[in-house]
């Protein structure tokens, strides 16, 4: 395990790539067809102990919060990785072991790329732009735990989902997103 922290290029108020990806529920989820005021990307996988320190968290925000959908995109190699294959996220959904509204696999990692993720999990907050289009909201730790038998004791995300959902911009700034780097394919 490699312990990793996010950089990405994008500032907050960047229009962010759209993206489609196959599903685990069976379905395709397009960025572009979501409907609720913001969207929690976050980019993990199935093996990751950073990643899997946080399913509950995650979980928590899907049932949670009407109006910002939850979801996940597993962008590694999982011929290096066997945990992270379609199969195995396909099983956590249907196990309810993972309950976010989407959880997706970038087979080839380009939508990964696209977006500078660079360690699970890498949340990045979107604003919906009522027309198809997201901007960047807030891009950052989860909370405050920073390995994964820590305890958090202040979820930053929640707070960042909070003003996007009052039409606010996200005032907090914790640092970057820590976690394993992403296992390119």
């Amino acid at each position: 395990m490699v312990r990793t922290d996010s950089d990405s290029d994008f500032a907050r108020g960047d229009v962010v790539p759209d993206f489609e990806l196959p599903g685990a529920d069976g379905g395709t989820f397009a960025l572009a067809d979501v409907d609720t005021d913001a969207v929690l990307v976050v980019f993990t996988c199935n093996h990751c102990p950073y990643a899997k320190a946080k399913v509950d968290l995650l979980n928590r925000i899907a049932a949670e919060y009407d109006d910002c959908a939850v979801v996940g995109i597993n962008p590694n190699d999982d011929a290096e990785y066997p945990e992270d294959s379609f199969e195995t996220m396909v099983e956590y959904v249907e196990s309810g072991e993972v309950a976010y509204d989407a959880y997706l696999r970038d087979e080839t990692g380009e939508v990964a790329e696209a977006y500078g993720a660079v360690c699970t999990p890498d949340p990045f907050l979107l604003r919906n732009g009522g027309d198809g289009t997201f901007t960047l909201a807030y891009h950052g730790r989860l909370d405050d735990a920073l390995d994964p038998d820590h305890e958090a004791t202040n979820v930053y995300v929640t707070e960042a989902i909070d003003a996007v959902l009052a039409g606010e911009d996200v005032a907090i700034d914790p640092g970057p997103s820590r976690g394993c780097s992403i296992k390119w394919p």
